[in-house]
């Protein structure tokens, strides 16, 4: 089909154009204003034309919607290290908030465990379509969520760990952990009765010491911030930042790491402890102006998901150049996941998630009229 007649605003040049978009077998084939006329013409009559939006950070189909501990499935409380957990094994394409989040043009997102512990475990990347979470997956183990800040002290406080330094110190240890393990794997030499006992949470880090995915590090505090930054660059692991939200009040050093992905978020909440007191709508404005790699995110359902787009518009209103919003809602957060190869953009060879807006996706008062997953119409 051809999308025709649409103002396209690809989330890659600053303004928008009208152009024809050839979607083919799920994909973006071509973009442009001659294209065959073969193809079924779907007439958007000068409607908005954006990609998918994209949440680099919630937990979408592991804290189910209308339910109580029956869908708690984001936090296990038995073990403040649990890397070997995955996040697909608890994740349930029922949850009626994935279908909210696919009608408001929410049409992939990373999601996974929650920050009850130093170390929760593997995330996954997924589209807000299907019945069998296998069929949605864009990436599987995408990155190693960990935590710092409160909620690891207040969830385990009882068990001796009531310093921000514990927790960090726990974090520490398994990466110490991981690396001798490897080394005495590699010593082994493929010999079994030289080789360490298995052990499983060493064996989920190995891609974080490999640096095939980040540590991806929830943290609001500025100290926080920065502790996450210390523990990468001791051991050279990849790093990505979740929350950010005194990230303003240390912009002067956040700026020296361009390439470190932030997700900013979330913000329209009460400040329910004390590490979110300096939270604001300027925060993602600020570190983007000053050349940050920004993401703004919900954390649903602690922001329900279909609400993404409303949470940039707020961040507009506080001063974020719109470009820079809807960069934060559409390519950075594929960046940050690492699925920005797929998603995040309008261009040709990526999958064909767009969302026709009658208005700005970034006004409470716009209508959505169309949604499409993989060239498929909701």
């Amino acid at each position: 089909m051809i999308i025709h007649n649409g103002l396209v605003h690809d989330a890659i040049h600053r303004e928008p154009y009208h152009a024809d978009i050839l979607v083919k077998d799920g994909k973006i084939q071509d973009i442009g204003t001659d294209l065959p006329s073969d193809e079924e013409l779907v007439d958007v009559q000068g409607a908005n034309v954006y990609p998918g939006f994209v949440e680099a950070h919630c937990h979408l189909g592991l804290d189910g919607y209308g339910i109580g501990f029956e869908g708690r499935d984001y936090n296990e409380r038995n073990d403040i290290c649990t890397p070997q957990l995955r996040a697909i094994d608890s994740f349930n394409p029922q949850d009626p908030a994935i279908a909210m989040a696919a009608k408001a043009g929410v049409t992939c997102a990373a999601t996974g465990q929650g920050s009850s512990n130093a170390i929760g475990g593997l995330w996954t990347c997924v589209k807000t379509t299907g019945i069998c979470v296998d069929d949605m997956v864009v990436k599987d183990n995408i990155a190693m969520k960990c935590a710092l800040g409160e909620n690891p002290k207040r969830c385990y406080q009882d068990k001796g760990n009531c310093a921000r330094m514990s927790t960090a110190a726990v974090i520490r240890n398994m990466l110490f952990q991981t690396k001798d393990y490897m080394a005495r794997k590699a010593a082994a030499n493929g010999d079994p009765l030289k080789m360490p006992a298995f052990d499983m949470k060493c064996e989920a880090m190995i891609p974080v010491i490999e640096k095939k995915i980040p540590l991806k590090i929830h943290a609001h505090q500025a100290n926080d911030i920065l502790t996450a930054i210390r523990i990468a660059r001791e051991f050279d692991v990849k790093l990505t930042l979740e929350h950010v939200t005194e990230g303003h009040l240390i912009v002067d050093i956040l700026k020296r790491y361009p390439d470190l992905p932030l997700a900013v978020g979330p913000t329209l909440t009460n400040a329910s402890k004390f590490e979110l007191q300096n939270k604001s709508w300027t925060t993602p404005g600020i570190l983007a102006k000053a050349g940050c790699h920004v993401s703004i995110i919900t954390d649903a359902p602690v922001i329900p998901l279909q609400y993404l787009p409303l949470c940039a518009g707020y961040a507009i209103k506080a001063g974020m150049d719109p470009f820079d919003a809807l960069q934060a809602i559409t390519i950075h957060p594929a960046e940050h996941i690492g699925v920005s190869d797929r998603v995040g953009s309008i261009e040709v060879g990526k999958d064909a998630d767009l969302v026709i807006i009658d208005g700005s996706p970034f006004e409470v008062s716009s209508t959505v009229r169309q949604v499409y997953i993989a060239g498929e119409q909701l």
